[in-house]
């Protein structure tokens, strides 16, 4: 049996308030990837904050291959 979710979220309270959320898978996976995003890219900020010297991928070939 296939049943289709509503597409929005359902919030589940205990004593009147909010304790837990249920979303749709899609939305779920989505929220994942923007939380990963967000710290990739606070990785990059504090990698660029320490000035490392980066080389050029072919250059780590030659040395590591």
């Amino acid at each position: 049996m296939n049943k289709i979710l509503s597409q929005e979220p359902q919030y589940i309270f205990k004593q009147g308030k909010p304790t837990a959320v249920i979303l749709n898978i899609r939305d779920y996976e989505e929220l994942l990837e923007k939380i990963e995003d967000i710290q990739d890219l606070k990785e990059l900020k504090r990698l660029k904050k320490r000035k490392l010297k980066f080389r050029p991928f072919e250059e780590f070939l030659k040395k590591n291959v």
